[in-house]
């Protein structure tokens, strides 16, 4: 049963988030998050494109660079880890970047994962992810996101991303290794 909710945060007032509780443990939801190599399969919004280049899995400080493309404009974004606490809470910031300098971007996506449930031989492990969009941060706010509508698309979108990450970690039982089926290998490629 998809629980996923909607809240329009109170702090900071440039940020939205949507909540679902996964059937899974935050050690084995943490361990897709912090793999960039999966997140164009995750991506609800349509604008990842995958080949990621950065370490992997992430971790504190830790830069990657993503292929992404919006009204048929290819990119590469530039991401920085910037919150991190081994299975509770990751978190990148967005950058567009021209010869090392930083353009546009500056908003953050977070995934916050709280346990709601070990799980036992008889239930699965439940655990809430928050996943937030925060463009507090963000340079050029008004005109690079509020204006083309980012905050009202994102909304669904990433309750699109939370039903492909429930897709990914929900199918394997605690303590095993990553997903197996297509929706793990669409986002091995």
């Amino acid at each position: 049963m998809r629980t996923t909710t909607a809240l329009a945060t109170p702090t900071p007032a440039r940020a939205r988030s949507v909540t679902r509780e996964l059937a899974a443990t935050p050690q084995q939801i943490f361990a897709v998050l912090r793999d960039p190599a999966r997140h164009a399969a995750l991506d609800g919004s349509g604008m990842l494109r995958g080949h990621p280049d950065g370490p992997a899995p992430l971790g504190p400080g830790d830069r990657f660079g993503m292929a992404m493309a919006q009204a048929g404009v290819a990119y590469r974004s530039v991401n920085v880890v910037v919150e991190y606490a081994p299975d509770r809470l990751i978190a990148w910031e967005t950058w567009g970047e021209f010869r090392g300098r930083r353009l546009v971007g500056g908003q953050r996506w977070r995934f916050a994962l709280h346990e709601l449930s070990a799980g036992d031989g008889s239930r699965p492990a439940r655990t809430r992810v928050t996943h937030t969009y925060d463009w507090s941060r963000a340079r050029l706010p008004r005109l690079t996101i509020e204006l083309p509508g980012y905050p009202r698309r994102m909304v669904p979108a990433m309750a699109t991303t939370l039903d492909r990450l429930a897709v990914a970690v929900e199918a394997r039982p605690a303590g095993s290794g990553p997903a197996a089926g297509p929706a793990a290998r669409a986002g091995d490629r």
